[in-house]
């Protein structure tokens, strides 16, 4: 018995499905998590993420299905008997208790001694990096540290499994991309399985393990970040998964030879003045158009371009320097990729035209 314990993944879901009247919002779901990864849900809203992670915690029950946790059906137990804890994005700390007080309250309502949940509540301050903060209160705090009491509090109780619901999502951008990184440190110290909902691609490419694509109850996906961006396997993940171009029907005839719907990054196309006299290699595809806009980034600069043989791409070039900005609205430029960064992915393309899709229009 405890052999399959110890074997068991950390999370087992088994054609996990949740409906609220009419509405399906988890289609039958299954999926394993190791013990000790770092895995995300990623999707939009509505897609049935934090759906499937308040299943998971035992705060919603499945209308089918078993979630399992370490080999144990725990389909039916509350919350509090689940060896689970979960931090949300308001933090839920109390106002008028100190820092220490807070994280030891768990502990507390268990009937943990004194001394071991002071002990053990320090312990968790210390794995945060906010050693000395215990006597302060949660309003003296900036909001990555109220976070990081949070997830404290939620390590005291020394939980198998972590669930984390959109956490970072009321943190200002710089604090936000501060936070991803501890939070993949932390996961590395303490060894325990994390579980991420989010809606930011970044987030969960920053942090994640393996990273699970969820569209309308269902998975699309699950992969590394690296094969989640480099090979996606929709349309969605795609779009949805970065910014990408789409190209189907007579547009992916003319430029690739085969009518098929395929991915390209616009980062994988080069761009070059037309009159400079750039030649294809043989394994690359080139295609000539316009400059319609011009849109400077910062690190890098994103160009829409009018094809000559119809349809738009969109490009994006890293700045190396004001020189290397030699290209401009109106200007006719020459692209070419090599073929094997036109990905294929299934989908249903709605129109013949290039799609350009990303997070914010997919």
């Amino acid at each position: 018995m405890n052999a399959t314990r110890d074997t068991a993944p950390a999370i087992e879901l088994r054609g996990l499905r949740k409906t609220f009247g009419d509405v399906e919002a988890v289609a039958g779901i299954d999926l394993e998590i190791p013990d000790g990864e770092f895995f995300s849900l990623l999707g939009p809203s509505g897609s049935g993420k934090t759906t499937l992670l308040r299943m998971i915690a035992g705060f919603e029950l499945p209308t089918a299905g078993q979630v399992l946790l370490h080999g144990t059906d725990v389909t039916s137990r509350p919350p509090y008997d689940r060896d689970v804890n979960t931090v949300f994005q308001d933090y839920a700390l109390f106002p008028h208790l100190t820092v220490l007080q807070n994280v030891e309250y768990g502990l507390r309502v268990k009937g943990v001694a004194k001394r071991e949940r002071r002990e053990r509540a320090e312990q968790a301050l210390s794995s945060v990096r906010l050693t000395g903060f215990g006597d302060r209160r949660p309003g003296q705090l900036s909001g990555g540290q109220r976070q990081r009491v949070a997830l404290a509090r939620a390590l005291v109780n020394r939980p198998k499994v972590l669930l984390l619901d959109e956490p970072l999502g009321a943190l200002d951008r710089a604090l936000r991309l501060e936070m991803q990184v501890e939070l993949k440190q932390l996961q590395r110290d303490v060894g325990i399985t994390f579980v991420l909902v989010t809606h930011d691609q970044d987030e969960a490419l920053t942090m994640s393990d393996r990273v699970a694509v969820v569209r309308g109850g269902r998975i699309e996906q699950i992969a590394s970040p690296a094969d989640l961006y480099e090979r996606p396997s929709t349309d969605f993940v795609a779009g949805f998964v970065g910014v990408t171009n789409l190209l189907s029907g007579s547009r992916a005839t003319a430029l690739l030879g085969a009518d098929r719907m395929v991915s390209i990054r616009p980062e994988k196309i080069r761009i070059a003045p037309a009159s400079s006299g750039v030649r294809p290699a043989d394994d690359e595809v080139a295609a000539d158009g316009t400059v319609r806009e011009e849109i400077y980034l910062g690190a890098s600069t994103r160009y829409v371009v009018d094809l000559d043989a119809g349809g738009q791409l969109v490009v994006q070039r890293q700045n190396e320097g004001d020189a290397d900005r030699g290209i401009s609205r109106g200007d006719a430029v020459r692209l070419h990729w090599q073929r094997a960064h036109a990905l294929p992915v299934s989908g249903e393309p709605t129109a013949e035209q290039p799609a350009l899709t990303s997070p914010t229009t997919s």
